[in-house]
């Protein structure tokens, strides 16, 4: 349920920003509003607006495939409200180094949910690293989906390459496993268990 309320609320107030520019300009990581006017709210603000419909439904889907399993996994180890400070504080913990970067930097913004949806995915990956995910259509088992979305994100992020922040993939990746771990350290383990025995489905 928690899964469901995020996305009912990230839906509607991007959804809102959407048709009203002053909204956005408001909600969205702009660094000078944060080191300067004090608005550290836009830490998580950001992660409830998008750049267009396109944008927004990627990331809901992602999130309600997984998310769900993320949610029930954290409720089990300290309960319902732990799935929502979870993900509120890996919208944070995903944009720290974004933010830190890009501390006095005037013309520089980010939006989205990316980095804690990332958190998500992975902490589900943690757990099941042979389940199968699609992408674009084709089964690829998640720990092979992960591998190649660190490369990837890593690589674009030096680069400097698109519009996308690859920073807050990564740090938002990273945060998940490392949450999760810290809760219930035995599910390293158990994620080296099924690396060795790989069982797809």
């Amino acid at each position: 349920m928690i899964t469901l309320a995020i996305i009912a609320v990230t839906v509607l107030v991007s959804w809102q920003a959407f048709g009203n520019p002053r909204l956005l300009e408001r909600l969205i990581l702009w660094p000078p509003a944060i080191s300067g006017a004090k608005q550290y709210d836009r830490l998580i603000t950001h992660g409830f607006i998008h750049a267009d419909w396109q944008h927004l439904l990627f990331n809901m889907i992602t999130l309600f495939f997984f998310g769900r399993f993320a949610e029930q996994l954290i409720t089990q180890m300290i309960g319902p409200v732990g799935f929502a400070l979870f993900y509120l504080s890996a919208i944070v913990v995903a944009i720290m180094p974004t933010y830190l970067r890009h501390k006095g930097d005037r013309n520089y913004r980010s939006l989205g949910a990316s980095g804690a949806v990332s958190a998500v995915l992975f902490a589900f990956i943690l757990v099941k690293p042979w389940s199968l995910i699609f992408v674009f259509f084709l089964p690829v088992p998640a720990i092979l989906y992960g591998v190649f979305f660190v490369g990837y994100s890593f690589w674009m992020d030096r680069s400097g390459g698109g519009r996308t922040n690859h920073s807050a993939h990564l740090s938002g990746a990273i945060y998940g496993v490392l949450f999760v771990l810290m809760l219930n350290p035995a599910i390293g383990s158990h994620f080296l268990r099924e690396l060795l025995s790989p069982s797809f489905g």
